[in-house]
């Protein structure tokens, strides 16, 4: 098949399989080479990315320990939290480290997410650490969409002194020429709903206390996420600028915990060990996809819809094959 017409069916495809995509951006060696938008959607409209919070805030963990914040991943959890009251015979939670948070190998106390118990707490970071432990083994991957990371968060703050979202503008999103309008506070159900389908949402999810939420809430643009993938394919290097050390990045895409086939490093996918491809993935079909061996970054927004067909398929199957014509 001759790669224009590869492409044109690419573009159909993503029109009836998947409805939902807002925009696509794609870059070889750095340049963007293909940039796409769908749905009435433009380059300057913001996305829900979902899950794909949680890479972000892996790339946050990595820039706190090059700076000497964070001392190790190895460090336990409670560490940063002397105030915390621990439970009578909780001893999971005393040796949960900060390792076991990025591999998603934490025990959990519930079987399934009370997410109304979580969304109605004044503090997010505590509901997680009460909910972390229980009579579960550390080791075993479970993945928690929404409650556990945002311990991570209540670790930066501790470590870093400053909130998530200043950390971020500061070391990682200002040198990307990444804009994140402030934090986005819900005083109702209603208000969370409402983001959720708001075309242009802006902003980065907090609890009450402003705490940024570490496995969702985090709203970009589709380049912004692309210049994210960009960062990762440049080894942490941006302008010139070392922003997160190319240790961190070979350790963080590295499989470090799996859940059935899949492989899993610090809170990013791993995709195929044999291109050292991986990716962060949000629910929707968010993602921001990584090929070092092809040189490739692919971005792709959307809106949230259950169910979507898988991106990477779509990725490795037409937008890679495609690659020629797009150039």
């Amino acid at each position: 098949m001759k790669q224009k017409e590869l492409t044109k069916k690419m573009e159909v495809l993503i029109r009836e399989d998947h409805k939902n995509v807002g925009g696509v951006v794609v870059q070889k060696s750095g340049n963007i080479c293909y940039e796409k938008y769908f749905n009435d959607f433009e380059k300057d409209n913001p996305f829900h990315i979902f899950s794909v919070t949680k890479s972000i805030i892996s790339i946050l963990i990595g820039i706190a320990v090059d700076k000497g914040m964070i001392e190790s991943i190895d460090q336990k959890v409670l560490d940063f939290f002397p105030e915390y009251t621990i439970k009578r015979g909780e001893k999971v939670l005393q040796n949960v480290t900060i390792k076991d948070i990025l591999t998603m190998t934490v025990p959990y106390k519930y079987k399934f997410a009370p997410y109304t118990k979580y969304f109605s707490s004044s503090d997010w970071v505590k509901s997680a650490l009460d909910l972390m432990g229980g009579r579960g083994r550390i080791g075993e991957f479970r993945y928690a969409p929404l409650i556990g990371p945002d311990v991570l968060s209540g670790i930066l703050i501790k470590a870093t002194g400053k909130s998530v979202l200043d950390f971020a503008t500061e070391n990682l999103f200002a040198p990307l020429g990444i804009n994140v309008e402030g934090n986005v506070v819900f005083h109702s159900k209603e208000e969370q709903i409402e983001w959720y389908k708001d075309r242009n949402m802006k902003g980065w999810v907090a609890d009450p206390k402003g705490v940024n939420t570490a496995g969702w809430g985090l709203s970009l643009k589709t380049r912004d996420m692309a210049k994210l993938g960009q960062l990762y394919l440049n080894h942490g290097v941006w302008d010139g600028k070392q922003i997160v050390s190319s240790v961190w990045i070979e350790q963080s895409t590295q499989e470090h915990s799996h859940w059935d086939e899949k492989k899993y490093g610090y809170l990013w996918w791993i995709i195929d060990e044999n291109e050292n491809s991986f990716a962060a993935l949000g629910d929707g079909g968010n993602v921001i996809y990584i090929n070092p061996k092809k040189e490739l970054v692919v971005a792709i927004s959307a809106q949230f819809m259950p169910r979507v067909k898988d991106r990477i398929t779509l990725i490795r199957e037409y937008i890679e094959k495609s690659l020629d014509t797009l150039i």
